[in-house]
Formats: structure tokens, C-alpha cells, sequence
């Protein structure tokens, strides 16, 4: 009889053993009986790669001690009945919604994936759009007319524009002697664009412009074909382009069925 006991709980004690050794394999660690699986480490390493740091042993280690040290605040938490606080349940909540939010636009983007034909079908259309000359110019910008006529009256007597522009309250353009770079029309409100694009190469406006910022005198340097940036090079700002907007539909026929007093 005692030999059976005897088998029994050995028995017992080696299924125990069998199923913390178990444990142990699927666990990081247990903190207070409560186990932080291997594959939260492995996500976090994941995370801390995709950052550029790399996969070690030593990082690891770290990632396993932070871990052990949020599970010991959190359970504190909850030992000090911190759950039924108003603002812990406020901040849960909201992260809750993130959460969520998150996971149904990852679950949207699944059934309705960008392709590299939505991409190239709306770069396509982008450089169609787009203008056929860009242009090198450079401008002085004051409060008052009058100022702008005498910049002008004092180039055509043979003023450098480079010496002038110190007086421009554009003090952006005006440290690059007034240089504006390269740019399409439509970067421009319309009164300086239609004005630059009159000028000849090396002219300057002989007239002030005026627009909502003040009274311009404008010198145009130089003009280009436009040349469409390549596919690749802007390929990821397609992209977050297009998925704003299929987030903004999403969002569009959800509220559209949904039923809001």
C-alpha cells in the first residue's frame, strides 16, 4: 500500500515538473503566479529592431526585466484598487478605442489593399496635372507701394538686387539675397505667379505687385522644364496619400450607417 502511495506521488510530482517545465519553455517569466509569454519579448525586440537596434542576447535581458518591471507596477495597480480610479478608467477607455480603431483600419486595408496599380494610376495622373516649366525667381517685399517704386527706379539705375533686398520684410528669402528656388506657379498666390511667369530671364518687374503679404519686386532668374520626381522616390507619400483617403471613406460610410441622436 505504501509502495503505491509512494509511485502515486511520484507520479504527481513529475507531472508537476512536466508542466512548469512547460511553462517555463511557453514564459519569459512569472511574476506572482502570472506568466509574461516569450512572445511578448519577441515583439518588443521586434519593435526595437525595426528601430534599428539590434537582436542580442543583451537586449533581450533588458526587454525581459522591463517587462517583469510593468507587470510588478501593474499588478500593484490593481492591488490598490487603482482599476475603479475615474481617470485610469477614462485613460483605459480611450486607449481601448485606439486600440480598436487601429485594428479595424488594418482590417480594412486587408480586404481592400493599395495595389502598385493604385500607386502608379495616381502618380500618373498627379505628373498629368502638373506644370510644364518650373522657375528660379527672387523677390523684395515691402509694406508700402511707394517703397517698391523706388527699389525699382533704383535697380534701373543700375542698383545690385542682392544690395536692395536687405530692405524686404521677407527675411527668409531675403538672408539668400531673395532667392525663392525653384518652383511651379501654383506654389505662388496668383498675382506674383502671373507676374513672374511675364517675365524674361534676368528682368525684374517694373511694375510693384501687390499681394495679401505687401507690395513685391520680382526678378526672375532662370526657367526650367518640369521634371516629375520618379516613381520610387515618391512612392511612400502616394501611398500615405491614398490611404488617407480610404480611411476618410471608411469613416464617411460608417457614419452614414450609423444611428447618432
Amino acid at each position: 500500500m505504501s509502495f503505491t502511495r509512494s509511485c502515486a506521488r511520484a507520479a504527481v510530482g513529475a507531472a508537476l515538473a512536466l508542466s512548469l517545465t512547460a511553462a517555463w519553455a511557453q514564459n519569459a517569466a512569472i511574476v506572482n503566479n502570472k506568466p509574461i509569454p516569450k512572445q511578448k519579448v519577441d515583439e518588443f525586440v521586434a519593435a526595437l529592431a525595426a528601430q534599428g537596434r539590434p537582436d542580442s542576447p543583451e537586449l533581450r535581458a533588458a526587454v525581459r526585466e522591463e517587462l517583469i518591471a510593468r507587470e510588478i507596477f501593474a499588478q500593484e495597480a490593481e492591488r490598490r484598487g487603482l482599476l475603479r480610479n475615474t481617470e485610469v478608467q477614462r485613460q483605459l477607455d480611450t486607449s481601448r478605442q485606439e486600440i480598436l480603431i487601429r485594428a479595424v483600419i488594418r482590417d480594412h486595408f486587408k480586404t481592400n489593399p493599395i495595389t502598385d496599380a493604385d500607386i502608379k494610376a495616381e502618380y500618373d495622373k498627379a505628373i498629368k496635372g502638373q506644370a510644364d516649366k518650373e522657375y528660379r525667381a527672387r523677390h523684395i517685399l515691402v509694406e508700402k507701394e511707394d517703397a517698391a517704386k523706388q527699389i525699382i527706379a533704383d535697380l534701373k539705375k543700375g542698383a545690385k538686387f542682392e544690395d536692395l533686398v536687405k530692405q524686404s520684410k521677407d527675411t527668409g528669402s531675403a538672408a539668400n539675397g531673395g532667392d525663392l528656388d525653384w518652383n511651379v506657379p501654383s506654389t505662388f498666390v496668383k498675382p506674383f505667379a502671373d507676374a513672374m511667369s511675364k517675365l524674361e530671364k534676368g528682368k525684374f518687374t517694373e511694375t510693384p505687385v501687390q499681394t495679401q503679404f505687401g507690395w513685391h519686386v520680382i526678378r526672375l532668374d532662370d526657367v526650367r522644364e518640369a521634371k516629375a520626381p520618379p516613381l520610387e522616390q515618391v512612392k511612400p507619400q502616394i501611398q500615405q496619400e491614398l490611404e488617407r483617403r480610404r480611411i476618410q471613406e471608411l469613416q464617411k460610410d460608417l457614419r452614414a450607417k450609423a444611428k447618432i441622436q
